[in-house]
C-alpha cells in the first residue's frame, strides 16, 4: 500500500529526522552525533536493580498508572529539588516522555483548539498536535541566545488557545527559559486560561544557570503538566520510562488516553528507576559536570573547524551555523556531513514549519555531545577537515 493511505493530517510525519540520520551515519560509517543518545550506560546501581527485579520474577504487567514505589520516587524528587507539593496520586508513568507529551494533547485538546510551541520544537509536537485535530501555533526562538520576542508571543495567543507546549532546557538550541521569561508564559496562559504542559527530561542538564520549573511560578501549579523521564538523566534512553504530574483532573484526563496507546510498560525497570531517583546529590551534580566538559570539548572542536558555534545553556546539544564555512543550507550540510568528513549531525530547520522559524533555522545543524570523550575527540578531527 502507498503512503495515500495515511490520514491527511499525518501525511507531512511519515519519518523523522533522527531514523534517517541514525542510517546515513550507518551507511557511511560516520559518527552519529545526530541523534541524542548516550554510548555509556546509567548508573551501575539502576542497572543492577533492574537485572535483579527481570531475575526475581517482576516481568508482569505493572499497575496502569505506574508502580507506587516510583510515582513516590518522582513526587519526593520534585520536593527535593524543587520545593514542589507532589501528591503521588497525581504521578502517572508513562513510555517516555514522549507518551506523556501525545496522552496530554490528545486527551486535552481537539478541532478548533490552538497549541502554541516554541520553534524549533521537538518534532513530536506538530504531530501530537496533528494528530488531535488542533492548530499548531509557533513563537521563533533567534539566535544567538535563542530567546522569544516577547510581543510575537503575546500575538501568539488568542481566544483559542488552549495548550502551550514549553520546553526547557530546551531541545534542540539548548536555550534554559529564565525566570521573567517564564513569568511572561505564566502571565499569558493564565489571562487565556490555558494549559501549560512542560516538558523538562533534560532538568539535570544545565551550565551555570538553574532550571526553574514554570510549576513553582505563583498560580502554575494549578495549571501546569510537568513531564520528565529516566531516558536523559540516567542514559536509559531505550527503557522508556517517563512521568507525568500536575491537578488532579488534568493528570485523570491524560491518563484516560495513555491507557488506551500503552496502558503500562516497564515492569522491571520502573522500581530500578524508582531507586536512582533518590541517589545522592553528588550524582545529579556531576550530570552537568560531565556535559560541561563535553560540551566545551566539542565546541573547540566545531570552533576550529570554523563554525559559529552557539554556546547551550543546557540539554547535550550544541547548533552551529555552517554560513563561515559556505554552507548556506545546514539540511543539506547534514546530509553532506558523513561523507564530507564522517561526523553525522541533524538540521535545525526540520524542527520548524513557519516561513519565519525555516528562515531563522535555515542555517543551522545540532550536534549531540552525550558521547565518550575519545568520540568527541575523534569527530572533532574528522571535522577539522571541512576547512
Amino acid at each position: 500500500m502507498s503512503v495515500t493511505m495515511l490520514v491527511e493530517r499525518m501525511t507531512p510525519f511519515t519519518s523523522t529526522i533522527f531514523a534517517e540520520i541514525t542510517q546515513l551515519a550507518v551507511d557511511t560509517g560516520a559518527i552519529n552525533l545526530g541523534q541524542g543518545f548516550p554510548d555509556t550506560d546509567g548508573p551501575a546501581s539502576l542497572l543492577a536493580d533492574a537485572a535483579a527485579n527481570i531475575t526475581g520474577g517482576i516481568n508482569q504487567y505493572p499497575p496502569g498508572p505506574g508502580v507506587p514505589a516510583l510515582r513516590e520516587a518522582v513526587a519526593a524528587h520534585q520536593q527535593r529539588f524543587y520545593g514542589l507539593e507532589v501528591d503521588p496520586a497525581d504521578v502517572l508513568v508513562t513510555v517516555g516522555a514522549t507518551e506523556a507529551i501525545a496522552s496530554a494533547v490528545l486527551s486535552l485538546c481537539s478541532a478548533g483548539d490552538e497549541v502554541i510551541a516554541f520553534e524549533p520544537y521537538y518534532d513530536s509536537y506538530p504531530a501530537m498536535t496533528a494528530l488531535s485535530g488542533a492548530t499548531l501555533r509557533t513563537v521563533p526562538l533567534r539566535a544567538p541566545d535563542f530567546s522569544f520576542d516577547p510581543d510575537e508571543l503575546r500575538a501568539t495567543f488568542s481566544a483559542r488557545t488552549r495548550m502551550i507546549l514549553l520546553n526547557s532546557p530546551h531541545n534542540p538550541t539548548g536555550a534554559v527559559f529564565d525566570r521573567e521569561q517564564l513569568q511572561l508564559i505564566a502571565d499569558l496562559a493564565t489571562e487565556h486560561d490555558a494549559i501549560v504542559v512542560s516538558d523538562e527530561v533534560y532538568e539535570h542538564m544545565t551550565f551555570d544557570v538553574p532550571h526553574i520549573p514554570i510549576a513553582t511560578l505563583p498560580g502554575m501549579a494549578e495549571r501546569t503538566l510537568t513531564i520528565s523521564s529516566a531516558g536523559k538523566t540516567f542514559s536509559v534512553t531505550g527503557w522508556k520510562i517517563g512521568w507525568i504530574h500536575g491537578p488532579s483532573e488534568l493528570v485523570a484526563a491524560t491518563r484516560a488516553v495513555k491507557q488506551f496507546l500503552s496502558y503500562t510498560a516497564g515492569a522491571p525497570l520502573q522500581p530500578a528507576v524508582a531507586a536512582a531517583l533518590g541517589l545522592p546529590d553528588e550524582f545529579y551534580a556531576g550530570i552537568a559536570t560531565s556535559l560541561r566538559g563535553k560540551r566545551e570539548l566539542l565546541s573547540a572542536g566545531l570552533r576550529e573547524a570554523g563554525f559559529t558555534v552557539y554556546q547551550p545553556r543546557g540539554t547535550y546539544f550544541v547548533v552551529v551555523d555552517g554560513r563561515p564555512l559556505g554552507f548556506e543550507d545546514g539540511y543539506k550540510l547534514a546530509y553532506d556531513l558523513p561523507t564530507l568528513c564522517g561526523v553525522a549531525a541533524v538540521p535545525v530547520s526540520v524542527f520548524a514549519s513557519s516561513p519565519e522559524g525555516v528562515e531563522a533555522t535555515r542555517p543551522l545543524v545540532r550536534f549531540a555531545f552525550c558521547k565518550r570523550d575519545e568520540v568527541l575527540t575523534e569527530a572533532a578531527g574528522r571535522l577539522a577537515g571541512l576547512r
